[in-house]
């Protein structure tokens, strides 16, 4: 039972800044939990699916492409290669750089990522019917576009 110590001022429950960072909050587990089911983590997920989806890069390339920021960049690089789903080679054009391409495991992996992923969009959008699903991700895609118009802020990518 709820005690009046525990139950969220209904002020609050009506704003839909409060149940868009609670449904965040929610939304950021199941997906952590979900990769973790798999050893992998959102890192990997957005790494191996933008050099699925634009071909092999350099780190900066893929740092912007994926919103990963450089310092995390090479620890998650590193991991991937550790086990095979990206390889690491000099860039012809400037051997001081690498390129990094996606592996025929990476994108094995990737598929598995996938279908967690999917696992866990359900499970957030659970209580919704298919159009409700459909409806929301229109709507919070353009309040986000948006906002990131309004900021200057480039696109961040989508879970």
């Amino acid at each position: 039972m709820e005690t009046a110590a525990e139950k969220t001022p209904a002020r609050w429950e009506s704003l839909p800044s409060w149940l868009l960072a609670q449904t965040a909050h929610h939304a950021q587990r199941l997906v952590a939990d979900g990769f973790s089911s798999v050893g992998a983590r959102g890192y990997h997920y957005r790494l191996l699916a933008t050099l699925e989806e634009f071909g092999p890069a350099s780190q900066a390339a893929l740092g912007r492409r994926s919103g990963i920021h450089l310092s995390d960049m090479v620890a998650a690089i590193n991991e991937l290669a550790d086990r095979k789903l990206v390889e690491r080679a000099p860039d012809p054009s400037d051997r001081r750089r690498n390129v990094i391409s996606l592996t025929a495991a990476g994108g094995r992996h990737l598929r598995r990522l996938e279908k967690q992923l999917a696992e866990c969009q359900d499970d957030l959008l659970a209580p919704l019917s298919p159009e409700e699903r459909q409806r929301l991700t229109e709507l919070l895609a353009r309040l986000l576009d948006h906002h990131n118009r309004r900021t200057g802020t480039p696109e961040e990518p989508r879970r």
